[in-house]
């Protein structure tokens, strides 16, 4: 077994948090290892003047963690799935997906506190599209305005911009001691999570089987069914972490239920449904729900997001 492990990371505080759990956890079954934390500044942390939409292209978290991992730089990498395209690059695999911290989405809103509350008119910042569609869904007198940045800058926008909330993930917010900023926790009914929120995705080269073998102490069933379901609602759609569709699974007892949203980007029309099976059969239950959405109406939002250059 290898004595030495490094661990490709973003720099954010949230990042440095994931990977720091990850390391704590190899360091605990693995006590002879020492693992190494080594820093990328993606894409995605270097463009903040447009939204993620308009950066464009699948990976803008990823493309550099996993182009060191092939030139063998770094062992391992660790994301927030919810950030990883649906389908990898050659020679790379998901070693590892962490039990799931809670998945919702929350409105931080010092003010007014939860969305029935705000005013008409009021000012919203997000970075996902996902969370816009949903919020103009049930309030279409809102003003969504576009935020970017690490967790700690998109909350200080509140002040600096003289917003009326931010809505972000529960999970960071949590992971990073700021769950008491949280106003109000959105439900799944209320608000569709993105693929994968919540989970943590350990990555590494596919043919590292010493890797391998070590992460899957750490992999998490229960999570890891669930998500392949949602992932694989995604992927049917060509769809990435950019676009404005939610899905949600959970497994009890052998059985994944599924959730899913397809959204026109105003919010004015939105196509849900659900969908249960054998656990699984994940991957099945996640093309099959896609499809029934897609053929319901999903189809012209799906077109029209072509044509944007948001589905690329």
């Amino acid at each position: 077994m290898r004595n030495h492990i490094r661990i490709g990371t973003r720099k954010s505080a949230l990042a440095l948090w994931q990977s720091e759990y990850v390391k704590s956890e190899l360091q605990r079954l693995y006590p002879g290892v020492t693992v190494e934390l080594v820093h990328f500044n993606t894409k995605g942390d270097r463009i903040l003047n447009k939204p993620l939409a308009e950066v464009g292209g699948k990976g803008l978290f990823t493309a550099e963690l996993e182009a060191a991992m092939h030139a063998g730089d770094i062992d391992i990498a660790v994301h927030s799935l919810k950030d990883m395209p649906t389908e990898l690059p050659d020679g790379l695999t998901l070693g590892a997906i962490s039990k799931r911290e809670v998945p919702f989405d929350a409105l931080v809103s010092p003010k007014y506190k939860t969305l029935d509350q705000l005013p008409e008119g009021a000012r919203i910042g997000t970075s996902s599209l996902r969370r816009q569609a949903q919020l103009l869904h049930r309030r279409p007198d809102l003003h969504i305005e576009v935020i970017r940045g690490n967790v700690q800058t998109r909350l200080g926008k509140i002040e600096t911009e003289g917003l009326d909330g931010v809505v972000l993930a529960q999970a960071g917010l949590k992971r990073l001691g700021l769950d008491d900023r949280i106003t109000q926790v959105f439900t799944a009914d209320e608000m569709i999570p993105a693929v994968g929120q919540g989970a943590l995705a350990i990555e590494c080269r596919s043919d590292d089987t010493e890797m391998l073998d070590m992460l899957s102490k750490i992999d998490d069933e229960p999570t890891r069914l669930a998500v392949e379901g949602e992932r694989s609602f995604l992927n049917q759609l060509n769809g990435g972490c950019q676009v404005p569709m939610g899905v949600y699974g959970i497994v009890e007892k052998g059985q994944l239920n599924l959730k899913a949203l397809i959204a026109s980007l105003d919010g004015k029309t939105v196509y849900e449904g659900e969908l249960s099976g054998p656990a699984k059969k994940g991957v099945m239950l996640g093309k099959n729900l896609a499809k029934a959405l897609y053929e319901e109406g999903g189809k012209h939002i799906v077109e029209a997001l072509v044509k944007e250059g948001i589905i690329k």
